[in-house]
């Protein structure tokens, strides 16, 4: 069924679950990452969840109470430790809240805010050569790009090329690239020019609209 994990994908994730080791036994924990997964992949309310997934409480409870206790974040640490880090990624994506969410007090903490599409919430990413993610974070819709860069980038290695836009280009990003080992490159623009890429040139700022660090 759509959504749901494949037999490669629950082998990877089973290990990383908590273990129970006394009181009631937990009801089927791949049905009830199945159906947790199904609410957030499809944005349904929690309500409509399909029957196939046990009760709506049982999956809504379970996704709450791991999430206070960090299991989501332990869960998305361990896989992303053996990412590619040939090629990093940073960048940020606006979304906007739901209208059911607008009204909810102290909003501060839940990550929204007041920007110029209304209340939104800002992802954070950074991703490996392959698109895949390495590490997440949400905001307020108005905060800047690079706000939670360092955060983000604490595990860049030594030899890495990172890609970023103009919203990272700042002098204290490129320190920190520089003392984690990250060597500045001449920019796309000047690659279509006939630069030599292969060559390291200093942190100076690039001309083109995406940075490139490495």
């Amino acid at each position: 069924m759509r959504y749901e994990l494949s037999d490669f994908e629950w082998a990877a994730i089973k290990p990383l679950l908590p273990n129970k080791s006394r009181g009631v036994r937990r009801v089927n924990d791949r049905r009830v990452l199945n159906g947790i997964f199904w609410v957030l992949r499809s944005g349904a309310p929690w309500r409509d969840l399909p029957v196939c997934y046990g009760p709506r409480t049982t999956c809504y409870n379970r996704f709450v109470r791991w999430r206070r206790a960090g299991v989501w974040d332990r869960i998305m640490d361990s896989l992303a430790a053996a990412h590619d880090a040939a090629v990093q990624m940073i960048d940020t994506s606006i979304v906007r809240v739901h209208q059911h969410a607008a009204c909810i007090a102290r909003n501060r903490s839940q990550s929204m805010g007041r920007s110029r599409g209304g209340l939104t919430s800002k992802i954070h990413a950074v991703v490996d050569t392959n698109g895949l993610p390495v590490r997440l974070a949400l905001t307020a819709g108005e905060a800047h790009d690079n706000r939670l860069a360092l955060s983000l980038l604490s595990r860049l290695r030594s030899g890495s090329m990172l890609l970023a836009d103009r919203g990272y280009d700042a002098d204290w990003i490129r320190a920190f690239a520089t003392e984690r080992g990250c060597l500045g490159q001449r920019s796309a623009q000047m690659q279509s020019k006939g630069a030599d890429l292969l060559q390291p040139t200093s942190l100076s700022r690039p001309k083109s609209s995406r940075a490139i660090l490495q």
